[in-house]
């Protein structure tokens, strides 16, 4: 694993433990803000929590387990995107700065949504960085190409090899036994 991936991955990780703790510890600060989109998220997705808190505690938790996970570089993909998943409604409830009419708390809520829209960013190059190995996609694309090219090369042989046994067994066949 290169020093880049060493480094980066706990860098990204390390604001999505802190957070989520936080979440975790005392979701009762978050929760308020966090009503606005949990609600529809809520009836979208039933087996979410009844309580606005049990959802931000949930949120919390999958950011410090996934947070742990990248930092580590154990299942980082998978990890980074359900950090991701975590971090768009995050975004949504505590940063709507087209609501607020404060110029100057306005530009604040502006600098946080465009710093996790960043955030947002480095966690899908993460989930799509497969360390310098290729993906299973691409694995799998390669071994089926290679399959039918050697099923080519074997039909091949086949009917290269046919047609004069076919040819020696009608010369046999006329032969006398």
């Amino acid at each position: 694993m290169s020093l880049m991936r060493v480094l980066g991955r706990p860098m990204l990780a390390s604001m999505f433990l802190t957070g989520g703790l936080n979440s975790v510890r005392e979701p009762e600060q978050v929760a308020p803000i966090a009503e606005p989109v949990v609600q529809p998220v809520r009836e979208q997705v039933p087996v979410l929590p009844d309580s606005t808190e049990q959802v931000v505690r949930l949120s919390g938790a999958v950011q410090v387990a996934a947070g742990l996970m990248l930092a580590t570089g154990r299942m980082p993909r998978p990890a980074a995107l359900a950090i991701a998943a975590t971090l768009v409604p995050t975004t949504l409830a505590a940063h709507r700065f087209w609501e607020v009419k404060d110029p100057s708390e306005r530009a604040q809520q502006r600098i946080h949504f465009f710093k996790n829209m960043s955030m947002l960013g480095g966690l899908l190059i993460a989930a799509d960085d497969t360390g310098a190995r290729p993906s299973w996609l691409w694995r799998g694309t390669h071994a089926a190409h290679g399959l039918r090219r050697d099923a080519g090369l074997v039909r091949r042989s086949v009917r290269a090899t046919a047609r004069p046994a076919a040819a020696a067994g009608r010369i046999r066949a006329k032969l006398p036994a």
